[in-house]
């Protein structure tokens, strides 16, 4: 019996990233790919020297053509440029709806069952534009963001409260970007809502650190963004996909109806399975939260409207 097979389009720091806890995971075969010629070969050289190191045994291979894709069961898109200080997520609109555009085109006809994982940003729309270029129904194009978001809240949480990260569950729902929302009713410690635990104006705080995550990293780095943790949360959701773990994750998927949005990618608890998103998991929100979402969704709308308008698709 054949291993999954898994590629990663874009070998950057989060591709190979990525490629690594995918490998760690023994999750399935690595196929890395990006345009730079040469450098994906030597980074999968690389990562197949750590197998001994680390222990794990899957094939990884480089490749500068999409023929390497082919027959994916998930592809990871993680291509293009990153964050520089001072710009926004949305300020990547243009330049990377286009490298999305191509590279969903190239992987979609060489793996038309695959599941798509998109980690390019800005986020939700880069997810838009995977989703309309593929074709793909909405189980199998999603985009990583909740994860990442959810993982720094909880981070936070954890230096403020000196406890294990282990003990902390959180959600971050809505667009990947300043108006993204935690969910601090369903936030907890070891089963207690964390606002049982600080006071409003730190929780208050870390939601706003939270938010700004990753402008925070992109200042302290200077040169690019972050990517150990963007990397590993889409290993997560591949590893919650290939073993059929039906784990609730807030992904960015195509909102049909759920939570009042309709028609537009957002983040949203789902149960991750081996068909991709298996459902959305619906909880009760407040109106304050409910209608932080729908706001959160209408600047995502807003961006794709953008991406059609600049004639990319």
């Amino acid at each position: 019996m054949s291993r999954p097979k898994i590629s990663v389009i874009g070998a950057g720091n989060v591709g190979a990233t990525a490629a690594l806890r995918l490998a760690e995971l023994e999750l399935g075969d690595v196929v890395l790919v990006d345009i730079v010629e040469d450098m994906p070969q030597g980074k999968a050289l690389d990562l197949t020297e750590t197998a001994p190191v680390v222990g794990f045994d899957v094939a990884i291979t480089g490749a500068n053509s999409y023929d390497a894709t082919e027959g994916s069961d998930i592809v990871v898109i993680t291509s293009g440029i990153p964050r520089k200080p001072g710009m926004s997520r949305d300020d990547l609109l243009s330049t990377n709806a286009k490298i999305v555009k191509l590279v969903t085109g190239e992987v979609a006809k060489r793996s038309p069952n695959a599941i798509i994982v998109v980690v390019a940003n800005p986020l939700d729309a880069m997810t838009y534009v995977a989703h309309t270029v593929s074709g793909f129904p909405r189980e199998r194009v999603m985009g990583m963001a909740g994860v990442l978001d959810s993982a720094r809240f909880r981070a936070f949480i954890a230096m403020e409260l000196g406890v294990s990260v282990d003990n902390i569950h959180a959600f971050v729902l809505g667009g990947h970007g300043d108006d993204m929302v935690p969910l601090t009713k369903y936030t907890t410690v070891a089963g207690v809502p964390i606002t049982e635990l600080m006071p409003a104006e730190r929780v208050e705080a870390l939601v706003k650190r939270t938010r700004q995550g990753g402008a925070e990293i992109v200042k302290l780095l200077k040169t690019g963004s972050a990517f150990y943790a963007p990397g590993a949360s889409a290993a997560q959701m591949c590893e919650a996909i290939l073993k059929d773990q039906k784990k609730i994750l807030p992904c960015c998927v195509l909102a049909q109806g759920e939570y009042g949005v309709d028609g537009t990618f957002v983040g949203l608890p789902v149960i991750l399975g081996s068909r991709g998103l298996e459902s959305v998991f619906e909880i009760e929100l407040t109106e304050e939260e409910t209608e932080m979402v729908r706001l959160s969704a209408s600047h995502v709308k807003e961006l794709c409207e953008r991406v059609r308008e600049l004639g990319v698709l």
